[in-house]
């Protein structure tokens, strides 16, 4: 299985994000709000959640098919018991030329502090968090469950002193929210090796009542940071990078803005999404996915649920943000949530 998908656009499939839970332990408001997500919330029972066997099942075909990175993220994934031992068996799967494929996790660091070790130790490679504000007053409204900034950054540190790097930390800017946070994190996280992103806020999912006016464009961010720091631009690593760089002049380090509304990056788009139920979606503000947990289960052999993961790729014409950037965006249907999916 060495074959390297395009989809109806010509874009490959190189990226998988991998979501291992639904539950998260924070209330974003852009994410999970609590009105939403209380107590009566049904998630979904943990026998219909992949197990970590199934998961590096479908991991392994995905690299096969041409991933070459794979991304765990929920939900909270440190949430998920015994996240350790799913890292440690995906850090075991190879690309067709021999090559481990990229291991990383998305996590708001809550937990990180006292699983940084066993996540490294088992083969995690580097890994994204997010941080929505250094104010402690501002961070606790932004969670909405009163938890202390204080502990996230202890849990960044951690996952810094055991060598998991480089670590990037996202910021979802949301205007009348946030912004008043954006020098602080700059000037925070310079010249510490950790890598700042900011992410204009988005409309995932139904329930977070999104706004455009709420969105906080990059270009207004890049100016105002611009007006302290020396910026100069840096070119993407990867094809279908998603953050436009933006290096300190001084060697302080770098910093991204993520222009998901404003600049949409469609075209260059090469992820897929994995749902904790085991629905291959093709775009994060899908409406529906390919339900692959039902081939795992119904003892089908590798070369079939290729087969299936091929045949959806091939029909892949998603392209969201560029449509809603034009005022063609379709809304008849309900998109799934991003506590779902993955961001």
């Amino acid at each position: 299985m060495s074959t390297h998908l395009l989809d109806a656009l010509g874009r490959p499939l190189r990226d998988l994000r991998i979501s291992v839970t639904d539950r998260c332990n924070f209330r974003c408001s852009y994410c999970m709000p609590k009105q939403v997500f209380d107590k009566h919330y049904e998630f979904l029972p943990h026998k219909e959640l992949l197990t970590f066997e199934e998961i590096t099942r479908l991991a392994r075909v995905f690299v096969g098919l041409g991933v070459r990175k794979l991304r765990l993220t929920g939900g909270e994934p440190l949430l998920r018991r015994g996240l350790e031992d799913l890292v440690a068996m995906l850090a075991e799967l190879r690309t067709p030329e021999g090559s481990p494929a990229d291991l990383t996790l998305t996590t708001n660091a809550s937990l990180l502090a006292r699983k940084a070790a066993a996540l490294k130790a088992a083969g995690l490679q580097r890994l994204t968090v997010s941080l929505d504000g250094l104010d402690d007053a501002v961070f606790q409204r932004m969670n909405d469950v009163g938890f202390p900034v204080a502990e996230v950054l202890a849990g960044i540190e951690a996952a810094q002193a055991v060598g998991l790097a480089p670590i990037k930390v996202n910021m979802v800017v949301k205007r009348g929210a946030n912004e008043d946070q954006i020098l602080p994190m700059v000037r925070h996280f310079k010249g510490t090796g950790v890598r700042l992103r900011f992410i204009e806020y988005m409309d995932v999912g139904a329930t977070n009542g999104w706004r455009m006016d709420e969105v906080l464009p990059s270009g207004e961010i890049l100016a105002l940071l611009r007006r302290e720091f020396d910026l100069r631009a840096v070119a993407a690593d990867d094809p279908g990078e998603t953050a436009e760089r933006f290096a300190h002049a001084d060697g302080g380090g770098e910093i991204g803005l993520i222009s998901s509304v404003t600049r949409a990056f469609c075209r260059d788009c090469n992820r897929a999404r994995l749902s904790t139920e085991g629905k291959l979606y093709t775009c994060l503000f899908a409406h529906r996915g390919d339900d692959l947990r039902g081939l795992l289960r119904s003892r089908a052999d590798d070369a079939m649920i290729a087969a299936a993961v091929q045949a959806v790729w091939a029909r892949r014409s998603d392209r969201y943000s560029e449509l809603r950037g034009a005022g063609q965006a379709p809304v008849a249907e309900r998109k799934i949530e991003m506590h779902y999916i993955g961001g």
